[in-house]
């Protein structure tokens, strides 16, 4: 078999820029320090390489629609920060988020507004009248 030459870009000597495994996958998040906490965990005796690949683009996924929700409520209420307060609102709103994240307690969030049917006051005649004519369809 013949030897192919190798054909080498640049200068002899200089090497090609390493590239992450992260931006690799286009991922944000580091894929070599999830690996290595994987590793180290003892959450199984092997791990794979796929899998350190996957949960950092589960979580980068999982941190982005979060912040995208919570940057929605800071907006709602006038801010252009985003505080704790807004990722409980974030969270708490989201059906997904909300069954996913049930037990968590977000510090500095403080709760969902919500006050009981029993508590509020009763509607009397007169204001049920009042809304009655004023909404009423015309005849001819």
């Amino acid at each position: 078999m013949p030897v192919k030459p190798v054909i080498r870009s640049g200068p002899a000597g200089m090497r090609a820029k390493n590239k992450t495994r992260s931006t690799r996958a286009g991922l944000k998040l580091p894929v070599g320090r999830i690996h290595r906490i994987l590793k180290n965990g003892n959450y199984s005796q092997r791990v794979g390489e796929g899998a350190s690949i996957y949960m950092a683009a589960v979580l980068e996924y999982l941190a982005a629609e979060i912040l995208e929700l919570a940057a929605k409520a800071a907006e709602d209420n006038n801010r252009s920060r985003i505080s704790p307060r807004h990722i409980l609102l974030a969270v708490r709103n989201d059906e997904e988020l909300n069954k996913m994240l049930d037990s968590v307690v977000i510090s500095q969030g403080g709760v969902i507004p919500h006050i009981e049917q029993k508590l509020l006051p009763k509607k009397t005649m007169k204001s049920q009248q009042t809304t009655n004519t004023n909404s009423s369809s015309q005849e001819y």
